[in-house]
């Protein structure tokens, strides 16, 4: 008898309104920056989206297509404001509904969450308070402006139904202006649009009238709300439980249960350090008092969660994001019982969030052709050829799938005993267990298309002359730095790659120094199994660069472990048990720890094959002292050259 999970519920047509979709897994709305500067979409966002409806999705929700020119929160976004975007609408549409999958158009305003700097005048909201995050002023509505905001909803969701799209998704949730109307976080009005729930819900409940005014009562309208804000004084689900029942008087067809505003970002989009599939409880809380579909979302990565899911009962449909992006197969794959073959998220939230923040389109760290199908295409080489690869880390990986993949044969190479580099290490620290996913998957392909792996083994001169290949990948990644403080030679003394990989004891008193991303995760790491642990940096801040929502996250986790944070302190020397540390015209001497962690600094190894470079082809990729993202990118343009 096989132990293997069945997969019956994901697979099970559904229904929301009029519309029929294939089976219950939807692609959530995820800005993607594809379009162009007017709004229209672009050869690019097609590509994306038919990749999707290719690899199986029943219902794919577009990102969110502003209903007028300068109120969206991004540049580049799609928009539904007028004829001359229709024609690519329909090519995308048209694309989609080629597979069998359906499609809706998001449609919002930004409200609040946008900056002059993107539309060019200053942001509107119900009322004259700045978002948390953002921190511009808003100016009020007045009760006409309203009004014409209603029409322009309304207008989208008729040019969305004359473009093709089989319904829309009002966008309510995560802060935007509808979000925003029904909020007491942000709505503050005396008028008819403030005050007690059923005033705030009255902006929301009449652009729904008057979108299905426009379409037709069978014109499937999803209405996306955020359960609980997730902040001080925001919406809790009672008060969206009640707002749920009003859409679905009002004509919604299903509500997607979402959670958090700008101000919790940390959970709207969530990271590796967040539970899988921690957001259902607010689906399960809208099910239980509407009759209409409830469409779930956030941190639902494997499709086994989507099945277990659906046969509790707690959502009718399960959205799953950044999986699509990770791999566009995954129903695909999941039908033809190929699980072990799908490329799963790993909440690293590097080319996804990360780039969007910076005003930049999206790409995804585990799959280099998100974004770029058209140009990322694995095509059969010409003239197979041997390929030999010096490193066996995610970069090295990537370019031997690729290569393969392309009909080449195959040689990894990897020094130590264990394919990973220093991915490895990245995922040691809590909340980072996900990150192994990719290397369990690049170690699965590189098995499955019969790449030759070696360990132990270091590429040097007889090697290559042994082997004979016509090309050279160098993936070799980095190697230690020595630290440029006095006294790191001490026996206290130890680096943070050590501490993670395991090969150095540390005592109970521990000095971290460094505020950047390895420094906060190993005091993280130790901290949590049992050492009393102090951060040190010279910055005002810890980790500034990294993605908003993963820092506040990061930050929580030590102080919840009792990490001790120092910031603005230059570290000059290290002690016996302890540093000394620069204050205006005097040092200070810190003491009494057992182990001082430095923060390992890496640089890339160059030119190790440079007397080659006449005879042989030769492709430097893999400097892992740039991020996953950059790496993994690189090891699949390697791959695409050869």
């Amino acid at each position: 008898m096989s132990n293997e999970l069945k997969y019956e519920e994901i697979f099970k047509p559904g229904r929301i309104g009029k519309m029929e979709v294939k089976n219950r897994l939807v692609v959530p709305a995820m800005a993607t920056m594809y379009a162009d500067e007017e709004g229209k979409v672009t050869d690019r966002l097609i590509a994306y989206h038919e990749a999707k409806a290719h690899g199986g999705w029943g219902l794919i929700i577009t990102e969110d297509q502003v209903i007028n020119k300068g109120v969206g929160g991004f540049p580049n976004l799609p928009g539904l404001w007028n004829d001359d975007q229709i024609d690519g609408h329909k090519k995308l549409t048209q694309a989609v509904h080629k597979y069998g999958s359906k499609i809706a158009a998001q449609i919002y305003h930004a409200g609040r969450q946008t900056t002059k700097a993107v539309i060019g005048e200053k942001p509107v909201a119900p009322s004259p308070i700045p978002d948390p995050v953002i921190g511009e002023v808003p100016r009020e509505l007045e009760a006409e402006e309203i009004k014409s905001i209603i029409e322009d909803y309304a207008n989208a969701a008729f040019y969305a139904k004359k473009s093709g799209y089989d319904g829309v998704e009002v966008h309510g949730a995560h802060g935007y202006l509808i979000c925003e109307f029904l909020s007491p976080f942000s709505n503050k009005r005396t008028d008819e649009y403030g005050g007690n729930l059923e005033n705030r819900a009255r902006f929301a409940l009449e652009t729904l009238r008057a979108i299905k005014e426009k379409t037709g009562k069978d014109y499937p309208v999803i209405f996306r709300i955020s359960v609980d804000e997730l902040v001080y004084g925001g919406l809790t689900v009672e008060d969206t439980k009640l707002i749920a029942l009003m859409l679905e008087n009002e004509g919604a067809d299903a509500i997607h249960a979402s959670v958090g505003v700008n101000a919790s970002q940390q959970y709207t989009i969530a990271p590796s350090s967040v539970k899988h599939a921690w957001a259902v409880k607010y689906a399960e809380a809208i099910r239980s008092v509407v009759k209409i579909p409830v469409i779930t979302v956030n941190r639902i990565t494997h499709p086994a969660m989507a099945e277990n899911i659906l046969s509790s009962e707690r959502a009718d449909f399960v959205a799953m994001g950044r999986a699509s992006l990770a791999d566009p197969k995954l129903p695909k794959k999941t039908r033809k019982g190929r699980t072990e073959d799908i490329n799963f998220c790993i909440g690293c939230l590097q080319g996804c969030i990360g780039l969007l923040a910076q005003n930049k389109p999206i790409k995804c760290l585990v799959n280099p052709s998100c974004g770029r199908e058209a140009e990322f295409t694995l095509k059969k080489a010409a003239k197979r050829r041997k390929v030999m690869i010096a490193g066996g880390g995610p970069a090295g990986m990537e370019a031997a799938i690729v290569t393969a993949k392309r009909g080449h044969k195959v040689h990894l190479y990897e020094r130590s005993n264990k394919l990973g580099g220093q991915w490895l290490l990245a995922a040691m620290p809590p909340g980072k267990e996900d990150l192994n996913q990719l290397i369990i998957w690049q170690k699965n392909q590189l098995k499955k298309l019969g790449v030759n792996v070696k360990l132990n083994t270091n590429v040097n001169k007889e090697l290559i002359e042994d082997v004979d290949p016509d090309v050279l990948i160098v993936a070799t990644g980095t190697e230690q730095t020595p630290s440029k403080y006095p006294g790191a030679e001490g026996r206290n003394v130890v680096f943070t790659n050590d501490v993670l990989s395991g090969e150095v004891n540390v005592g109970k008193n521990v000095l971290v120094i460094g505020g950047d991303f390895g420094g906060p995760q190993t005091a993280e790491h130790l901290a949590i199994h049992g050492h009393d642990v102090t951060l040190i940096t010279k910055n005002k801040e810890i980790a500034p660069s990294l993605v908003a929502g993963m820092r506040i996250l990061m930050l929580e986790a030590l102080k919840k472990n009792n990490v001790e944070i120092l910031t603005g302190k230059k570290v000059l020397s290290i002690t016996e048990d302890g540093v000394l540390i620069d204050k205006k015209d005097k040092t200070e001497e810190l003491k009494g720890f057992d182990t001082v962690v430095i923060t390992s600094m890496l640089k890339p190894i160059k030119d190790q094959f440079k007397e080659f470079e006449k005879s042989l082809e030769i492709l430097e990729i893999g400097d892992a002292t740039r991020n996953g993202l950059d790496a993994v990118e690189a090891g699949y343009k390697a791959g695409l050259k050869v």
